[in-house]
């Protein structure tokens, strides 16, 4: 493909290098930061070659060209906007600023726990190795290899304190070392363990603040808000110190205060009050899952594709680090399992019906890699956009998550869905695969039923008279007007044929129709000008107005798309011609023969006026 071409179509249809905040890509994705999004026409995106889809989420507009191909267009792109390559993180930063606080409240969930994700992975996986080699050899069990490997296994649920508090640290901008710190202080042997607190026969506590009231000496191994507020006020702390603190004390002064102000304020009232608010919210999303005859979990699995769109799915990556802190499973995977298997399905019928070759080519993929967890180019780069589709995802996942919800499944580690998730789930395995199988069937069989193939907009005509069968060799006139010769059009390269010979026409009608039967080749992202070659091999450029390329498309409604077949009366363009004169340019239309020198000669058959589609230019071979 033309990659300088695509990148000057997306700069063009973004609204120009002035309506760029910053630009990054990521292995599939060009991640935009626009400053108007009103100047974006994100429908004429999707038509752009290569493009597989055009969404926007969190607060970033995404083009899916894939890999391999996006780093190229990307390179094309910052060197025709004239801007300084960005990197992801910088993209990010940009977009949330554009946010509302709820918003960047959910990205900020997001930015800390999935970091952390491969512990969370590897921890969870050596646990579903254990239980399936027990399952197997159940004399594992009592062996030495078996707990050196479930310590292997428990290591990052033990520890997640920890791991959070050096994520969130990074993520606020605070010391990782200190925000360690923290988790440990959070999680100290000399705090009774969490895990331990129903079977013992005390509970230790401390007088707080002077003597006003007691705290309990409990640790925070089950818990994960906690200690993202923790860091939170810690990094802000530390921040302020060290604008106040004078240089030569402060190595010395911010990590002790920080520290002392920040590990007291925690075990006393952060830990207190958060650990509280956060066992509320896990018992309220245990109980709505648990409502009998999986009506809850159905309710989760509905829900959970339209915030995805939403871009605040990342909240869920919190919640299922509590839930197998405080359970030790994850009763949520199956349910975004569920969601993410029915959008693929649901993409996957769309493929498997649609006779749009592009449509197909971007909708297996898709599907096949919302089976394995990655949703967003299934719902942004086809359901949505069919809207059908989407609905019957939403469908499929309430279904498969009313089977989850019934059986019970759960996983012993988040971060994986679909497929891959057999690796973690846990004595599941069966109910696992259900509520798959039930998700994919009921989506793919109502998104079969639901979507029908959009009619395309180039079989739009006019009743224009249209000989029975088009003599070969022949161009006729695709607009309404007076034929006069090239010479007389008032640009340089038109009037000296430097394109070719032909004509041009002073058009009284705005419709713009094939002056042929064959293939639309080219289509101009201004729209202004469109390229085809007739079936005896004739290419034809018709350029609406001189120097309309301007007006940037204003004025233009283009009915073709690139590779599209036509006939000769198909409609091309409806254009505003009092628009274009108001504007201040000249409407006059040449229609230039390309391909001149592969021919003996251009002959122009008629000059003066002339209705759509009388013959106008013939070619001599």
């Amino acid at each position: 493909m033309n990659y300088g071409k695509a990148a000057s179509e997306v700069l063009t249809l973004i609204g120009g290098k002035d309506n760029i905040v910053s630009a990054a890509h990521c292995a599939t994705r060009l991640r935009l930061v626009i400053a108007d999004n009103g100047k974006c026409d994100k429908t004429a995106l999707e038509n752009v070659e290569g493009v597989k889809g055009v969404f926007e989420a969190s607060g970033q507009l995404q083009i899916i060209f894939g890999t391999g191909i996006v780093n190229k267009v990307y390179d094309a792109f910052i060197e025709q906007a004239g801007i300084a390559a960005g990197t992801k993180e910088e993209v990010k930063a940009a977009a949330t600023s554009k946010q509302n606080v709820f918003l960047r409240a959910i990205k900020t969930l997001g930015d800390v726990f999935v970091p952390i994700i491969p512990a969370i992975v590897a921890s969870g996986l050596l646990m579903g190795l254990l239980e399936g080699l027990c399952n197997v050899w159940p004399q594992m069990a009592q062996s030495g290899t078996y707990t050196i490997i479930h310590l292997f296994a428990n290591a990052a649920f033990t520890f997640l304190p920890i791991l959070i508090a050096i994520s969130a640290a990074k993520v606020f901008g605070g010391n990782q070392f200190l925000g360690a710190v923290i988790g440990m202080i959070m999680i100290h042997p000399d705090l009774l363990n969490a895990w331990s607190v129903a079977g013992a026969d005390s509970i230790p506590t401390a007088s707080a603040w002077f003597g006003l009231y007691d705290i309990n000496l409990v640790g925070y191994q089950g818990h994960v808000i906690p200690v993202v507020i923790a860091v939170w006020f810690m990094s802000a702390l530390e921040k302020k110190l060290h604008k106040i603190v004078p240089e030569i004390i402060d190595l010395f002064v911010t990590p002790l205060v920080t520290v002392l102000v920040t590990g007291y304020l925690t075990l006393t009232i952060f830990g207190p009050i958060f650990s509280a608010i956060e066992n509320g919210v896990l018992s309220g999303v245990e109980y709505l899952i648990n409502i009998p005859f999986g009506i809850g979990a159905m309710l989760c699995g509905a829900v959970y594709a339209p915030t995805v769109v939403a871009g605040v799915h990342h909240m869920y990556n919190a919640l299922e680090a509590g839930l197998l802190s405080a359970n030790g499973i994850d009763t949520w995977m199956p349910i975004a399992t569920a969601a993410n298997v029915a959008q693929g399905a649901a993409a996957l019928a769309v493929a498997l019906k649609t006779k749009n070759q592009k449509t197909k080519s971007m909708a297996l993929p898709a599907s096949l890699s919302a089976f394995l967890g990655i949703t967003e180019p299934a719902i942004f780069g086809v359901n949505i956009r069919y809207m059908k589709p989407f609905i019957a995802g939403c469908i499929g996942g309430a279904c498969g998550a009313l089977v989850a919800g019934i059986t019970g499944a759960g996983s012993s580690a988040y971060g994986i869905t679909g497929l891959f998730g057999f690796l973690i789930t846990t004595d599941c395995t069966v109910a696992y695969l259900l509520v798959m199988v039930v998700a994919a069937v009921v989506a793919f069989s109502i998104s079969w039923m639901l979507y029908r193939e959009p009619k395309k907009q180039n079989t739009i005509q006019k009743e224009v008279t249209v000989k029975s069968a088009t003599e070969p060799d022949t161009v006729y006139a695709p607009i309404e007007g007076k034929v006069i010769a090239l010479s007389e059009v008032k640009d340089e390269t038109f009037a000296g044929e430097v394109l070719g010979k032909g004509a041009a026409i002073i058009p009284v009608d705005g419709k713009v129709y094939a002056p042929f039967d064959g293939t639309v080749t080219t289509v101009f992202d201004t729209k202004h000008a469109i390229g085809m070659t007739s079936r005896d091999g004739v290419e034809v450029l018709i350029h609406v107005g001189i120097n309309t390329v301007m007006l940037n498309g204003e004025g233009y409604t283009c009915h073709v798309a690139e590779g599209d077949t036509i006939k000769a009366g198909t409609l091309l363009l409806d254009v505003d011609l009092k628009k274009l004169q108001d504007s201040g340019y000249d409407i006059t239309t040449p229609v230039i023969v390309t391909n001149t020198d592969d021919f003996a000669g251009i002959q122009v058959i008629k000059l003066g006026d002339v209705k759509s589609m009388d013959a106008i230019v013939k070619i001599e071979r």
